[in-house]
């Protein structure tokens, strides 16, 4: 036989059932907490500045408000796209252009 470790076979069970469940909840707390909207919504930016808000589905942006160019809408707080708006925006004609600093 081994030697003994200093703990019980069943509270080193526990130990790990304890520590695996607390990796599980903070692995999708993390996940739901970075998205940039919440699940029903969908990001739009402003028009002309790196503004941006979140719209309920079947809703059309607010004034002074664009949808995101398609293949190019932030999901995650710091994922590509979301990075990138942080320096871009979208003219008053749709064109994608550098945001002005300030």
């Amino acid at each position: 036989m081994g030697a003994p470790t200093g703990r019980p076979v069943a509270a080193r069970a526990v130990s790990g059932l304890l520590l695996a469940a607390a990796s599980t909840a903070f692995a999708l707390w993390g996940c739901a907490n970075d998205a940039i909207c919440g699940g029903g919504e969908y990001p739009v930016l402003n028009v002309g500045s790196t503004g941006s808000a979140c719209v309920s589905d079947g809703h059309e942006p607010p004034r002074g408000y664009t949808r995101y160019p398609e293949g190019k809408v932030p999901r995650h707080v710091d994922d590509r796209w979301d990075v990138y708006w942080r320096s871009h925006t979208v003219d008053s004609g749709g064109k994608i252009v550098k945001a002005p600093k300030g």
